[in-house]
């Protein structure tokens, strides 16, 4: 049976048009979406129960199936190494977006610990996240900056920040931030919209997080050189920043500046020993845990702050805290910017999702993703965490440690609960440089983005313009606005890319049925008498115009003035058969028969009919140079000679080109190569019209191939087919068309000739 088929398929076949290839391979009609098709999906079942359960918690399919003795103790590991991560960078992050120290352990400890239970993600390392963070900080700093908070100290005129009251703030504001983030991915993640992210390109991602690092450097540059500055948000609040940071250093201090450059130094080279001596290490050397307690302890014993006036920390209350709602007035205020802290949180975590997937041949749920993201967020929001999303250190350091399953990240949330029921208040006394150093260092893998410029200015100049385009917005716009800016230009690159395609015509490869552009290889030739037009775009209103005028342009005739001459000639050719029926009329009128006439025949304005003759006229029309053959014509512009035909009893035929005395086109045919147009709209199927009509008044005929099903079904639905289009000018393939159109000229040729 297998053979069979095999040699079926290789056996020569017949041209086929669409309508033939339709009633052939017994095409099904195209499916109407009903209320009815859709209710067996939606019905109740145990199965289609526990389906939805497994879904939403992905840990109830792998969890039973966890190979302990494979697994356990590299799991075990790897959370304790990230674990040691989360703690500086959760107290350094927090700084970072603005809110006490304490609310970076709630968010390294909360969203991780739900994220065993709803991620499919083996190897992302959720939680407290640069990016997300100056965020978070530039809203904190706009919406409730540290000068609504000033208070007169009693018995002077000296004002202070009351800090505490400003914390308490901000912490409601980010709570209410975090809930609003998680209900936006928990709706998206279950309308299924997990590729909305799809619209932020990695071009475009990589320009926002490095500009975003920018931000985040420039704003930890007061906490390195120990100075205060105002707070700035909105449009060139980097610059403004990084001008008032460049006229406060002379007020340097010194203590504060030599502790950052000692922690950096220290980080940077531990942290390239680790990446050096990766295969031979166990674990990296947790330098960043050992620089805060080595820095705490000196701090306690030295008491910097009071020797040196370096900032400190400050008190890091122990112990968790009751859920507390969050305060709903502020949703009107942060709605677009938490929408766009979900969209980013998400495209970045969910890009390191899909690549240690790939490295390790498991699949990640866009969609449940999406949902475990807001979840972590929306629950975390009311115990005071702030939005979180996916560290790539700690995702690689929880991958190269031995790391194979979630249970890594329940473990480093332990270590994280520890922190802050024992641990936690034990660093009050570290310097905010240290913390500083530590984010400034983790910027390294950010800022080696800037290596991507060279690379797409050899791959892809378009997306080399995004990625400058959103770094250089999102450094004067700031993040928010810079966001929807970069997104908005990135759309338009596809709009612009679809209204610039590459238009070709396209000849056959000698000896075989392949076509190619024949600008483009040299052993394509042009099929004589037809002339293939392919776009590299699809069609729609935004570009459809562009490829009826590339059309046009590319066949080499001016279709638009040809189409013009050819009304001239017509309306002159009326006027003359007026003329004639004027001439014709006076003189039967006067009773003038002139010279006898040919049987059935009479010459017009020389020999008119005879009054007894009623049949018929029919105008034959000669061009200029068939003027000799006529004794008596009306000389014009194309047209030399009437002549009315009263033997003749069948309908008159439509004068031609070459009757008219107009250039004929070198083709007879045009084929359009639709293999890349996936939809066409309304306005596309009118011009598509247009482009059949206007050929066929220039006498070429016009096919299509290779047109998709789904393609076929619109233009049906759009009332595309006619009795002056149908079907039969469709075809499966280029070659199709082409033989078709070829034995069509061909016959006509013949009869042609066999008239003659």
């Amino acid at each position: 049976m297998a053979a069979e088929m095999s040699l079926s398929h290789r056996l020569p076949r017949g041209v086929l048009s669409e309508a033939e290839l339709e009633e052939v391979a017994q095409r099904n009609p195209p499916a109407k979406p009903s209320l009815h098709s859709c209710l067996p999906k939606a019905r109740c079942s145990i199965s289609t129960a526990k389906s939805l359960l497994f879904r939403f918690l992905p840990f109830l399919h792998w969890l039973p199936r966890y190979p302990v003795k494979d697994w356990l103790l590299g799991d075990i590991a790897s959370g304790f190494s990230v674990g040691i991560m989360h703690l500086p960078q959760g107290l350094a992050y927090a700084l970072l977006a603005g809110l006490p120290p304490v609310t970076g352990l709630y968010s390294s400890f909360y969203p991780v610990f739900l994220y065993f239970f709803f991620g499919t993600s083996r190897h992302n390392s959720v939680g407290p996240f640069a990016v997300i963070s100056v965020m978070i900080g530039s809203l904190t700093d706009s919406l409730l900056p540290s000068d609504n908070f000033l208070e007169v100290v009693n018995g002077t005129n000296v004002t202070m920040v009351n800090e505490e009251q400003r914390d308490a703030a901000r912490v409601e504001l980010v709570a209410t931030i975090t809930v609003l983030t998680g209900i936006f991915q928990v709706a998206l993640g279950l309308l299924q919209f997990g590729f909305v992210v799809t619209y932020l390109s990695d071009p475009l991602v990589r320009g926002y997080t490095t500009a975003a690092s920018v931000h985040v450097l420039v704003s930890q540059l007061k906490n390195v050189f120990g100075v205060s500055v105002g707070e700035y948000s909105g449009p060139l609040s980097l610059f403004k920043t990084f001008i008032e940071i460049c006229r406060k250093l002379p007020e340097t201090n010194v203590g504060t500046l030599v502790t950052a450059i000692i922690a950096m130094v220290a980080i940077f080279i531990v942290k390239e020993l680790n990446h050096k001596f990766a295969a031979k290490l166990p674990m990296p050397i947790p330098i960043e845990l050992i620089t805060i307690i080595i820095s705490t302890g000196i701090s306690y014993g030295v008491n910097l702050t009071a020797k040196f006036g370096i900032s400190v920390v400050g008190n890091i209350p122990s112990g968790l805290k009751p859920p507390v709602l969050p305060n709903f007035s502020y949703f009107g205020q942060v709605v677009g910017n938490a929408f766009a802290i979900a969209v980013v949180g998400y495209a970045i975590c969910i890009s390191l999702g899909k690549i240690f997937a790939l490295k390790h041949g498991y699949k990640v749920d866009s969609n449940q993703e999406l949902i475990a993201l807001g979840l972590c967020n929306f629950l975390g929001g009311f115990f005071q965490c702030f939005a979180i999303s996916c560290s790539m250190s700690r995702s690689l350091v929880q991958e190269s440690t031995g790391g194979n399953s979630q249970v890594a990240g329940v473990i480093a949330s332990l270590v994280i609960l520890v922190t802050i029921l024992k641990i936690g208040e034990l660093f009050r006394d570290l310097p905010k440089a240290i913390l500083a150093a530590i984010i400034i260092i983790n910027l390294k893998g950010m800022f080696k983005q800037f290596a991507d410029l060279p690379m797409l200015w050899k791959s892809n100049r378009v997306d080399l313009m995004v990625w400058i385009v959103t770094f250089v917005a999102t450094l004067l716009l700031n993040l928010d606005i810079g966001l929807g800016a970069s997104v908005a230009f990135g759309l338009l690159t596809v709009i612009f890319r679809t209204q610039l395609p590459h238009y070709s015509i396209l000849g056959r490869i000698s000896d075989t049925d392949v076509y190619r552009d024949v600008a483009e290889y040299q052993l394509a030739q042009e099929v004589p008498g037809v002339k293939i037009f392919r776009s590299s775009s699809t069609l729609y209103f935004a570009n459809v115009e562009l490829y009826a005028e590339a059309l046009k342009k590319k066949s080499g005739v001016n279709v638009d003035r040809l189409i013009e001459k050819k009304k001239k000639a017509l309306k002159k050719l009326k006027k003359q058969q007026k003329k004639a029926e004027k001439e014709k009329a006076k003189k039967k009128k006067f009773g003038d028969t002139g010279r006898d006439e040919q049987p059935g025949q009479s010459r017009a304005m020389a020999h008119p009919r005879s009054a007894g003759n009623t049949g018929p006229l029919m105008i034959r029309w000669w061009s200029q140079a068939q003027k000799g053959v006529a004794e008596d014509g009306l000389n014009g512009s194309g047209v030399a000679v009437i002549e009315l035909s009263v033997a003749e009893s069948s309908a008159p035929s439509e004068p031609t080109l070459r009757s008219l005395g107009l250039p004929q086109p070198s083709f007879h045919a045009v084929i359009l190569d639709f293999s890349s147009i996936s939809f066409v709209d309304t306005v596309s199927i009118k011009i598509l019209k247009n482009i059949f009509r206007d050929f066929h008044e220039i006498e070429v005929d016009v096919f299509v191939a290779s047109c998709p099903g789904p393609v076929l079904a619109q233009l049906e639905r759009g009332n595309f087919f006619s009795s002056a289009i149908t079907k039969s000018c469709f075809f499966p393939s280029v070659n199709d068309a082409v033989v078709y159109s070829s034995e069509e000229q061909r016959r006509a040729s013949v009869d042609r000739s066999t008239r003659m």
